[in-house]
């Protein structure tokens, strides 16, 4: 029997549906920074300016840390560095509803490994029906399909699914989000030179900057604090299915920030994979206590 949602869980749940939003905001702002300072620029801003918000905020720790913390915080951010590159590459090609409706089969996929539940078969393989739909293979020729734009959006999925199993680790390791810190602070080491190399002094200009920062608070720190927040109160399932909602908010900030539109075809498919997902997602078990 479902218990009834206390004012606390109420809030909870608010907190991820208003992360969820956040996001795909965020993501559909980079889509529009790509163009003026490239993907490893845009990257390399969201990055910095996320990592120096959080890390004035944790303030993590750095005297102490055994050799194992720091392969984990870095592998950590190894992954999310890799699944910010692909993934905003994959937005030069594809509209953003459907770049995170093909990138969610990676999260969606690791769910299925880790339930290993006969059931959830079925709700993986609407799921990939559901993503043929969205790239446009029904309805548009092979020709004509980005074959690079999906391939990027899968490779980003499968460094999300990376991304979940690494930041549980650092999540052990770390205290509240030092490693999340930590793991920014050294992908900016990296994606900084690196974005100066291929954006220059373009990436200082005023309006960049300001982008740059509202990427930085919508994509990293905004929801991932939301959701730190939530998960103390929230089960895994239900914070799953409302992660399912994410295709469907990716296509609409789409329309509302960069006014893109899909295909009633397109529409069916991201709905069949939000609806799989939820399946999926919702069906997995609570972790021990000692975990969470």
């Amino acid at each position: 029997m479902t218990e009834p949602a206390t004012g606390d869980q109420r809030r909870a749940l608010l907190l991820v549906l208003v992360a969820v939003g956040s996001v795909q905001l965020g993501g559909a702002l980079a889509a529009t920074l790509i163009p003026e300072v490239g993907v490893v620029g845009s990257v390399a801003l969201r990055i910095a300016i996320g990592a120096a918000i959080l890390l004035a905020w944790a303030r993590p720790r750095l005297r102490g840390r055994s050799r194992s913390d720091w392969v984990s915080v870095a592998t950590y951010a190894g992954v999310l560095t890799l699944m910010n590159l692909t993934f905003y590459a994959s937005l030069e090609r594809l509209p953003i509803g459907v770049a995170v409706t093909i990138e969610f089969i990676g999260p969606l996929t690791l769910a299925l490994v880790l339930s290993r539940r006969a059931a959830d078969l079925v709700g993986v393989a609407a799921a990939a029906a559901g993503v043929v739909l969205v790239s446009g293979a029904v309805d548009t020729s092979w020709s004509e399909l980005d074959l690079l734009g999906i391939a990027l959006a899968l490779t980003a999925g499968a460094c999300w699914a990376g991304y979940i199993l690494a930041s549980r680790r650092v999540g052990v390791r770390f205290e509240q989000i030092d490693g999340l810190a930590l793991g920014l602070a050294l992908s900016t080491l990296v994606m900084v030179p690196l974005g100066a190399i291929t954006a220059g002094g373009s990436l200082l200009q005023g309006d960049v900057l300001l982008k740059g920062l509202g990427i930085a608070i919508l994509s990293s720190a905004l929801p991932y604090s939301l959701e730190l927040v939530a998960l103390r109160t929230l089960r895994p399932n239900v914070f799953g299915i409302l992660l399912s909602l994410e295709p469907a908010a990716a296509a609409l900030a789409g329309l509302l920030v960069l006014g893109q539109t899909l295909s009633a075809v397109r529409i069916a498919g991201m709905l069949l994979v939000v609806a799989a997902s939820a399946v999926v997602l919702g069906r997995r078990p609570a972790p021990p206590a000692a975990e969470s």
